[in-house]
């Protein structure tokens, strides 16, 4: 659907003129012209995108869904496009943007024509038509690459979010038609890969059993970066206080809690009444600086100022926190729900300390503003329902 953002604000013209006449003054064009750009956008969505009648033009279901997500994207795009020179709302293309992001992100010409599956000049003559019209350099050279200006910036980032509600538009319109388009792409945090996502994918593949999910796990300001730029669709796990930036929205689910862990043959397993200085001893399995689980870590031994643990291994793989526990007499500090399936069969045990406080919020994290596909929607049911249970 991203192919012509013209013939995509002609299609805005007639849903809202109901007339292929008025339309046409509305966009200075040819009455041709936008029959011909409504022709086109109806055999890429392969569905009547408008009913005409003697009375004018009435968007179908598909085109009611269609000109919805159009106008999120041009209400992303057009002020980016404006602050650059109003002109470029009537004369950008989604090749030319396309080629501003690929140049944004591999800050390269070569690299960025590589990534497309283009040629280099292909490339360089869609950076320098947008150039032209904006009257101004959108890239500077540097020792490390052709650097984007701070306008370039703020354009590919309005435009990777456009074409991600683009995207979603074609999901919505195969969706009414019985069809199945697109994925869904999760920011998984740890819980979530080892409690809430398997039980959520399981409910939502009875009902969809081929459209594609993508979890992608990776440090928590990485996914975030995703989130806003459109390439995931939500994250699930700890929420953050307060929320990392403006533009995310977080929605709370559940509260989980902290516990110590150890592997079943830990000295501590055999005694009671286990002090801060006694855990202070031993090595341990902790969460990553900056998270949630880490603070609340750092909570709970700041009592023992600089006699607190020295001897930690940071990360956020449950294998190696698993290994490490059976292997040796390493202490672990994580969430009761992620560890619990080793709870259940023996291969690790929770120790008999309290630790005060140590809840912390589990949820959703989404882009603010966002609207779900049908599909991401059922998949968000899931995942409650799952929690539910």
């Amino acid at each position: 659907m991203k192919s012509n953002l013209r013939h995509l604000r002609v299609l805005l013209a007639v849903a809202d003129q109901g007339s292929i006449t008025r339309a046409a003054e509305r966009c200075h064009v040819s009455q041709p012209a936008v029959t011909q750009a409504i022709r086109k956008l109806e055999r890429q969505a392969d569905t009547p995108l408008f009913n005409r009648t003697q009375q004018g033009l009435f968007v179908t279901p598909a085109g009611a869904s269609l000109a919805s997500r159009v106008r999120r994207a041009f209400a992303l795009l057009d002020p980016a496009l404006t602050d650059l020179a109003p002109r470029l709302c009537l004369t950008a293309t989604a090749p030319q943007l396309q080629a501003l992001i690929a140049m944004a992100e591999a800050e390269n010409f070569t690299l960025a024509a590589r990534r497309m599956g283009i040629t280099q000049p292909t490339v360089h003559r869609a950076i320098a038509q947008l150039e032209q019209e904006a009257e101004c350099p959108l890239f500077e050279r540097t020792p490390h690459g052709m650097i984007g200006t701070k306008a370039a910036g703020a354009l590919a980032r309005a435009a990777r979010l456009a074409f991600a509600e683009l995207d979603q538009a074609e999901a919505d319109i195969a969706d009414l038609l019985g069809r199945e388009v697109g994925h869904i792409v999760i920011g998984a945090m740890p819980l979530s890969r080892s409690y809430i996502l398997p039980r959520a994918i399981a409910r939502f593949r009875m009902r969809r059993p081929t459209l594609p999910v993508r979890a992608l796990d990776g440090p928590y300001d990485d996914l975030v970066a995703g989130l806003r730029r459109g390439e995931v669709d939500f994250l699930v796990g700890a929420l953050r206080d307060p929320a990392p930036i403006g533009d995310v929205v977080q929605h709370a689910l559940f509260d989980d809690e902290l516990v110590i862990v150890a592997g079943v043959h830990h000295p501590l397993l055999r005694q009671g009444g286990i002090s801060l200085e006694e855990l202070a001893r031993f090595p341990w399995v902790v969460a990553m600086t900056g998270t949630p689980t880490r603070q609340h870590f750092e909570r709970f031994f700041a009592p023992l100022g600089k006699a607190a643990p020295k001897s930690l291994v940071e990360t956020g793989s449950m294998v190696l926190m698993r290994e490490l526990l059976r292997a040796s007499d390493h202490l672990g500090f994580i969430s009761r729900l992620q560890i619990e399936p080793d709870l259940e069969l023996g291969i690790a045990a929770k120790l008999p300390v309290e630790v005060q406080n140590a809840t912390r919020p589990i949820g959703l994290t989404t882009r603010s503003g966002w609207v779900p596909t049908r599909a991401q929607a059922e998949f968000l049911e899931d995942i409650r329902a799952a929690i539910a249970e």
